[in-house]
């Protein structure tokens, strides 16, 4: 009897996916210029908007070669994707109040705390999960005291610790990956 260890081979390059669709969703402001003049990019927004999707990209690329856990790796798609969406809804229109309000910039501190406390738990599922819980303290903190400036900013921005806890819980029973 012949035992298969490891499945098949699904034949779909998942890098080339995925890198695929993050430069289609740098190319979705491109064509919708096309079409409208509501979206008005210049060349620095392409800029800036390619640095930050190939950064959470090599991102997902480092965590996904790390960890074999699915649940591991899904943890760290939804924490990469809401420190996406962090910046890139802070750079569009802003949390509170406009794009341009200075009160937005708090939200760097909760990127920053979730960076340094991957770091220092050398990305462990028990330390990840303790970082995006405090990441998630953090952004109710910051929106809460948001809500004088902007009550459904405040409200919006609050939403964000959702993703931050659903990654803490996946964390957790993922386990320590490498152990």
């Amino acid at each position: 009897m012949t035992v298969q260890t490891h499945p098949r081979p699904s034949g779909i390059n998942w890098r080339l996916v995925g890198w695929g669709g993050a430069a289609a969703l740098l190319a979705l402001p491109f064509v919708a210029m096309q079409f409208t003049t509501e979206v008005n990019w210049t060349a620095s927004d392409f800029v800036v908007m390619g640095l930050l999707i190939g950064t959470i990209g090599l991102g997902l690329e480092f965590l996904l070669r790390k960890a074999s856990n699915t649940t591991y790796r899904l943890a760290a798609a939804i924490t990469l994707g809401t420190a996406f969406l962090t910046i890139w809804v802070n750079l569009a229109v802003g949390m509170i109040g406009s794009e341009d309000n200075p009160y937005n910039l708090l939200f760097v501190g909760v990127l920053f705390v979730a960076l340094i406390g991957a770091i220092l738990t050398r990305f462990s599922s028990s330390g990840m999960a303790r970082t995006t819980v405090v990441a998630a303290a953090i952004q109710l903190a910051v929106g809460a005291f948001g809500y004088a400036v902007d009550p459904r900013g405040a409200v919006f921005s609050m939403l964000f610790a959702l993703p931050w806890l659903l990654a803490a819980a996946l964390y957790r029973s993922a386990g320590d990956i490498g152990k």
